[in-house]
């Protein structure tokens, strides 16, 4: 039996090119996850590997779907050997078993190659982070009100007016009206 893994990063993303795609390949069950693959816990991987019996094939999209890092995916993959469960990825191409040496050549080079790229990604990001930072450029959610809404905040509270109150004015928490004024008493 042909058993389909797919896993998406976030919730926003969408698993439905994995999933047709294992399912045009002949995939009985499909088992999903949407979470990082850097999360050791999968409950989707989890269950597809409890599902799989002897002679079935665990079948992913990419081989980056699967593991988390070169060795994560290898120690995977041969694990369900040990079970004679065979491995096979569609975007590479290849089918990984024991009794198969390039098979297992392709596969090895292929996860080199996924961690390579996951470590470049990484790398460009970083930089990314790094060249917005120097421009003044800070990563996050823009601040909702600028430094006259503020100061209106303050000038409320200063006159006697509960913080309970000018949060309700403003549409936030008290916590946010106090996060804005102890950030603009930082900033004087």
């Amino acid at each position: 039996m042909l058993i389909g893994y797919a896993r998406v990063s976030t919730g926003l993303q969408n698993l439905d090119l994995q999933t047709d795609a294992l399912t045009q390949y002949g995939c009985v069950k499909i088992f999903h996850d949407k979470m990082s693959g850097s999360k050791k816990q999968r409950p989707g991987l989890d269950d597809a590997l409890k599902y799989a019996r002897q002679g079935d094939t665990i079948v992913v999209w990419r081989l980056d779907r699967l593991g988390r890092n070169m060795q994560d995916l290898i120690d995977l993959v041969n694990n369900l050997n040990n079970q004679s469960i065979g491995f096979h990825s569609l975007q590479e191409n290849i089918t990984m078993d024991r009794s198969n040496a390039t098979g297992q050549l392709m596969f090895h080079l292929f996860a080199a190659f996924a961690e390579f790229e996951r470590n470049l990604i990484q790398e460009r990001s970083a930089a990314g982070r790094v060249a917005a930072k120097a421009r003044g450029r800070l990563g996050g959610r823009p601040e909702k009100y600028g430094v006259k809404d503020i100061e209106m905040m303050k000038n409320l509270i200063d006159g006697g007016t509960p913080i309970k109150d000018v949060a309700e004015r403003w549409g936030v928490s008290r916590t946010t009206i106090y996060r804005y004024l102890e950030r603009s008493e930082s900033d004087t």
